[in-house]
């Protein structure tokens, strides 16, 4: 550690790592000193010279003399002392809360811009972006902006915030961590932080946002880590910064506002590989495909049963929504047919592959590949499914074990495999199973297959409340009668069946591509169960509302069925 002046103040400066290596300058928020970065500063300082400093007023730096030389232009100085004192040519700057706010307005200031090679802010835009935001955002956004930042008008009331620091916040600074899953831990909260939460008031109060200044970030690299439990920030503001910066890249990780101090791994990570690139390194999969826009943009999606129907519609839907999407079918040819077509139709990156979601090995095989090829998927669609219709005296113990293996444990497998490298990532995620009305609805003639896709929809919530502490949600889409090619394809116990239920589908008139919407739509709002369309939401109104009449429904069907043949759902 060594003292920088600046001014009237003296900044606590830290230093770790080989001064050869491409600087990382980690500013810290309020009431935050430069320990909160603690646990990202050892993972980052074997590759990386690692700079931190206390901001004025905080930790072991000074306080002004004015208590009121808080205001942007004094920070902006600061750093450029820090800066002078480090002696680079240029370095990586990354910050947190009002470390953020800090390196966004130094990005709007052409001398200090000149001095960072890139820019990554762990949370909101600055205050520039913000005010037009709150201009020009849509209403319902601006006012849950508003309702989130409610403190930032309590911290500009005078004397009040000054008692309550004396008194109650560092009560509820303690609290906010552990509902974040953190632990406090010596240098965090620091010894400091009744002095520096009142020194730190005067930020609020010299630093309102003015509509007036310019917004753009011209050039430089920056990305966005997007804590997405983060109770100060809505996604809807992190979204509006994109129009601002021409080069920006925006991640997500499943965690509160300190997901540097909960997921440090995770953030450490992020930064090392965005440095690294702007370095002239390669860019991950993960990265590249974090600059792509849409509303799914940035996102992998993995979809079994891509081949046809529901499946291929769902591909498709998510590459028009910007996705790099992985088709996967037991029909290779049928595969890679989809991915070619999005790729060709829509510019968007897609792979064909071959899978066989019953068989353990091969799940095993396909997910350890993409993850190593294309890295975590963030989104999982586990559709492929089988068909056997007939009476549950006319199925064979084989039918009923090919349908358990591909509905039920191909789901089992998808959701095993994937679920654990979603959660071991840290980054939040989705998977989606889906199920069939047959999963509420009893039938005469499909016995495997309600059953089957009842256990889906069991499954589905069970892993619902396990996966929800990773941030990773989960949904069942129960559809009702989709006109696809399900009924051709699929077996019967009788002859007979068949051509009523291909007439009946093809009658039906429901395009898979409406099924794709609602499991779009499960996604964006993280719904736990999706009835689609009218058999299927009366269906499960009805089996909630009177699971007897549905038993007497049953009596008198003689066709009830919605999927396709074994992995071409």
């Amino acid at each position: 550690m060594r003292m920088v002046e600046s001014g009237d103040v003296r900044l606590a400066v830290y230093e770790e790592g080989d001064p050869g290596r491409p600087a990382v300058l980690l500013l810290h928020g309020y009431p935050d000193t430069h320990r909160v970065w603690d646990e990202v500063a050892a993972l980052l300082r074997d590759r990386f010279h690692v700079v931190r400093y206390d901001v004025r007023g905080a930790g072991a730096s000074t306080a002004p003399a004015d208590r009121g030389d808080y205001g942007f232009d004094r920070l902006i100085g600061d750093l450029d002392a820090v800066l002078d004192a480090v002696g680079r040519a240029k370095v990586h700057l990354v910050g947190h809360d009002w470390g953020s706010l800090q390196g966004w307005e130094a990005l709007g200031r052409p001398g200090v811009r000149d001095r960072l090679a890139s820019f990554t802010s762990l949370g909101g835009p600055g205050l520039r972006q913000a005010a037009d935001f709150m201009r020009h955002g849509r209403p319902r956004d601006v006012a849950a902006q508003r309702a989130r930042s409610w403190y930032i008008g309590a911290f500009r009331l005078p004397v009040l915030p000054e008692l309550a620091w004396r008194s109650v916040l560092p009560g509820l600074v303690r609290r906010a961590l552990r509902g974040d899953g953190i632990a406090p831990r010596p240098g965090h909260p620091a010894p400091t932080l009744v002095r520096d939460g009142i020194n730190g008031l005067a930020l609020y109060r010299r630093n309102p946002p003015d509509p007036g200044l310019d917004p753009r970030v011209p050039g430089l690299p920056v990305q966005i880590i997007e804590p997405t439990r983060d109770a100060y920030v809505t996604p809807a503001l992190l979204e509006s910064v994109g129009r601002w910066a021409p080069r920006l890249w925006h991640r997500r990780i499943a965690a509160g506002h300190w997901a540097h101090r909960s997921r440090p791994g995770t953030v450490a990570g992020m930064i090392a590989e965005f440095v690294e690139h702007v370095e002239g390194g390669p860019a991950s999969g993960e990265l590249r495909r974090a600059r792509a826009g849409g509303a799914f943009g940035g996102r992998l999606v993995v979809v079994t049963g891509a081949g046809s129907g529901i499946g291929r519609a769902t591909a498709r839907a998510f590459a028009a929504h910007g996705a790099e999407v992985v088709c996967a079918d037991i029909d290779i040819d049928a595969a890679k047919r989809v991915a070619d077509g999005i790729a060709r139709d829509l510019r968007i990156t897609a792979h064909g592959v071959q899978v066989d979601v019953a068989n353990a090995d091969d799940m095993e095989d396909f997910s350890r590949n993409i993850i190593s090829e294309y890295g975590v998927p963030d989104i999982v669609v586990n559709n492929a499914g089988i068909a056997v219709a007939g009476a549950f005296l006319d199925h064979t113990l084989d039918d009923w074990r090919r349908t358990i293996d591909v509905n039920l444990w191909g789901v089992v497998h998808g959701c095993r495999l994937f679920g654990a490298a979603m959660a071991e990532r840290g980054q939040g995620g989705h998977i989606v199973n889906v199920a069939s009305l047959a999963a509420f609805a009893p039938s005469q003639v499909l016995p495997a297959y309600s059953t089957s896709k009842a256990a889906v929809k069991m499954l589905s919530d069970c892993l619902r409340a396990e996966l929800a502490g990773h941030g990773i949600g989960v949904s069942a889409i129960c559809p009702g009668f989709v006109s696809t090619g399900i009924a051709s394809h699929a077996t019967y116990t009788k002859d007979s069946l068949r051509e009523d239920a291909v007439r009946g589908l093809a009658r039906r008139g429901y395009p898979p591509e409406r099924v794709a919407a609602h499991i779009l739509r499960a996604v964006h709002r993280n719904q736990a169960l999706v009835p689609v369309n009218a058999e299927g939401k009366i269906g499960y109104a009805l089996s909630r509302i009177s699971p007897r009449a549905m038993r007497g429904l049953a009596r008198l069907s003689k066709f009830a069925g919605k999927d396709r043949p074994y992995g071409r759902r």
